[in-house]
């Protein structure tokens, strides 16, 4: 089930059963999996074929909607955990040091959710750098693989030019506990560790959104 307010780049595959972590890659092709709610209403008749026309020419693959650069508007997707508590996690970073949500209080944190497979995600690193370039110490910016190996994910981490922390979720229990059904999915917590905003895709200009989200925390 989708979470109402955005296109997801790729579903995720289940953490318990082999199969579907292997076909993990093939789910996250655009025009496969990215549309669920199309192909269901291609398979209503011509009035469906004729709204998938219309959807198709609308929306670029495996992107939310977006107001566009510049847009004063916060992120809407919902989410059950938004209000809530953000569940708490330890796990060791890519670059040797560990990452701990309760290490973060009285931060604003972005965590990101998201796969080396996953093109918005390699689209979104170099944004979110650039937000934790901005506010300094005030924010915190943490990136969670979900990546079924972990063998690309230093490569993908140069080639973005990321300097936050990065971590392997490498059994998908931190997903489980997030409820994350698509990538990227960016978790934005405020300094008393409540989810305020959840946004989930990303192209060009969602950045301006996000920003936005931070500075009503700051």
């Amino acid at each position: 089930m989708l979470f109402k307010g955005a296109t997801p780049a790729a579903a995720l595959p289940h953490p318990d059963t082999r199969h579907q972590r292997r076909s993990s890659r093939s789910i996250a092709r655009p025009g496969v999996s990215c549309y669920p709610v199309i192909v269901a209403m291609a398979n209503s008749g011509w009035m469906g074929w004729l709204l998938v026309g219309v959807l198709f020419a609308a929306l670029p693959a495996c992107a939310p909607a977006s107001n566009g650069a510049g847009s004063a508007a916060l992120p809407t997707t919902t989410h059950p955990l938004r209000g809530e508590p953000a569940p708490d996690f330890s796990l060791a970073t890519r670059q040797g040091s560990p990452a701990s949500l309760s290490a973060y209080a009285g931060h604003v944190v972005l965590i990101d959710f998201w796969a080396t497979w996953c093109d918005p995600c390699r689209l979104s690193f170099p944004r979110y750098q650039a937000l934790s370039s901005r506010h300094g110490n005030e924010v915190v910016v943490v990136g969670i693989s979900e990546d079924d190996e972990d063998a690309g994910i230093d490569r993908f981490i140069e080639e973005t030019g990321a300097r936050f922390p990065v971590a392997w979720d490498g059994d998908k229990t931190l997903a489980q506990r997030y409820r994350i059904n698509s990538m990227p999915t960016l978790f934005i917590i405020d300094k008393n560790g409540l989810v305020r905003y959840v946004h989930q895709g990303f192209r060009p200009g969602d950045e301006d959104q996000i920003d936005n989200a931070i500075k009503s925390l700051m």
